[in-house]
């Protein structure tokens, strides 16, 4: 019954150290940290193109005004040379003014295009994460189906061999295996104790020989119970 205790505890720690598990945790904090930086950069995307809508808006404005200007002039709509002097002035400020704006306007377009393109790839790679954690999900999930079967088995052919056990002797083999690191019972091999790995000592060893099959030994040194085979060396 150990050996089925000790493989159904190998299998819980495998259960729980599965590969699968840190890979998944990993690759979920990448994406939560690239879902972070996707709102920084939709932020960021948001505003650019607002400024680049306000940028356009200034442009118009400006050359809206430069045609109402370059129209009265071209229409003789300007009564004295001073007004002549003083439209003229304007439009060429307009001029100057639209070509800064402009530039500005490029400029958050490019702004723009970059902080798009950041966005676009890390929504990408949103997309991969997913992609990957869902493998390593159905991964996970096959080899914990494939462990719970082994447990289940494992604890079938306890539960069996458990039914012929008494009860008290159940009880003193739960009781040791729980504060012995999950071993309650152990090999007797080459006078050796195999739970606590030290040799017995040799009255030890007549008192275990001339005991009956039927009796619980146990060892001295650690107090689990003794399995008695043929390499005992009693």
């Amino acid at each position: 019954m150990q050996d089925l205790d000790s493989r159904v505890d190998r299998l819980a720690h495998r259960r729980r150290t599965l590969p699968e598990l840190a890979e998944i945790a990993d690759l979920r904090q990448q994406r939560d940290e690239a879902a972070d930086q996707i709102v920084v950069a939709q932020t960021e995307v948001d505003d650019l193109a607002r400024e680049q809508r306000k940028a356009d808006t200034d442009v118009e404005q400006v050359k809206a005004r430069r045609v109402r200007n370059q129209t009265r002039l071209d229409q003789g709509q300007v009564g004295s040379p001073k007004e002549l002097q003083s439209l003229q002035h304007e439009i060429e400020t307009l001029e100057r003014r639209i070509s800064d704006l402009e530039d500005a306007e490029l400029e958050v377009m490019e702004r723009l295009e970059t902080a798009q393109t950041q966005l676009d790839q890390l929504k990408t790679s949103i997309s991969g994460y997913d992609e990957a954690l869902g493998s390593l999900e159905q991964r996970r999930d096959a080899a914990m189906v494939e462990i719970d079967g082994e447990v289940q088995q494992a604890e079938a052919e306890r539960a069996q061999i458990v039914s012929g056990i008494p009860g008290d002797l159940l009880k003193l083999y739960e009781r040791l295996r729980a504060s012995h690191g999950g071993v309650g019972a152990a090999a007797l091999v080459q006078r050796r104790c195999q739970g606590c790995r030290l040799e017995l000592n040799a009255a030890d060893l007549r008192e275990i020989a001339t005991a009956p099959d039927d009796d619980v030994v146990r060892c001295e040194e650690c107090q689990r119970i003794l399995v008695r085979t043929g390499e005992s060396g009693i």
